[in-house]
């Protein structure tokens, strides 16, 4: 598991450690839990690549399973992401002989430290490779070595590494929302009983338009991303997803297909008009 803060490195130190892996000839699998910083998968999932040969890293963006967090921050999700991120493990482990976690730069304050200490919990590493520059990723250093057995290494930053501006990081997400929102998108009705959570009551479904959600299949994996459109009192979900789909994840965020710009929503008042 690689643990640090944003620009630290922790994806280009996964994709050499993989490299090598499959230059050794190890069947290997990289999980990228990174939602705002997708390497594997679209934003706002966490996604699992097999890496069986050198070749495989051609093509890292394209996920082999996913599953939706429905964020591009843990902070409000810290449930969804480290199951998300455990079940792929899971997943891992029936295959690959060596597994590089990605995480996220969430590593400060109660939400970082929380959402390490679950996902050192779930996915039980025998290794923990913490990066950092200066002395910010020490607390949950500290806290991995009294709670676990896991072997810590704790490394400095390489001086190749730059620091990705906001507005970089900005512009990479809205790219790869747009691949996944490649044309042609299928536009599907939905019935209001697919949906988890489920959508209550008498709900005003005007009140999705544009809400981002996850198509799922019937055994927990994530097809693709899809947006909700409602019109002519019928309720839409745009997406290339063509086969499989079986229900819809609400994300915590609206999206809109020509900017691929988001909006975080809060579901308990988008639809019971409550504050969490």
């Amino acid at each position: 598991m690689l643990l640090g803060a944003p620009d630290t490195g922790k994806t280009s130190l996964a994709l050499r450690l993989l490299r090598r892996a499959a230059e050794l000839g190890r069947p290997a699998a990289y999980i990228d839990a990174d939602v705002g910083q997708t390497t594997v998968g679209p934003p706002t999932t966490i996604g699992l690549k097999w890496i069986r040969s050198v070749e495989d890293l051609d093509a890292i963006a394209k996920a082999d399973e996913m599953r939706f967090v429905g964020s591009i921050s843990p902070k409000h999700l810290v449930l969804q992401e480290v199951v998300g991120t455990a079940t792929l493990v899971d997943v891992a482990r029936t295959e690959a002989e060596f597994i590089v976690i990605d995480t996220t730069g969430a590593v400060s304050g109660v939400t970082g430290q929380t959402l390490k200490f679950h996902k050192m919990e779930l996915c039980r590493p025998e290794r923990v490779v913490a990066l950092q520059r200066g002395s910010e990723i020490e607390p949950i250093v500290g806290m991995i070595r009294r709670f676990f057995s896991a072997e810590v290494d704790v490394v400095g930053v390489h001086p190749d590494v730059v620091p990705v501006s906001p507005v970089e990081r900005a512009a990479r997400r809205t790219e790869r929302f747009a691949e996944a929102f490649a044309p042609p998108l299928h536009r599907w009705k939905v019935r209001p009983t697919v949906f988890a959570p489920t959508l209550p009551a008498g709900l005003d479904l005007d009140r999705l338009a544009d809400m981002l959600v996850g198509v799922h299949d019937g055994s927990g994996r994530c097809l693709g991303l899809g947006v909700l459109k409602h019109e002519e009192d019928k309720l839409l979900v745009l997406t290339n997803v063509t086969d499989g789909m079986q229900g819809l994840r609400l994300a915590s965020l609206k999206i809109d297909l020509e900017t691929f710009q988001t909006t975080p929503v809060n579901l308990r008042e988008l639809m019971f008009g409550l504050d969490d």
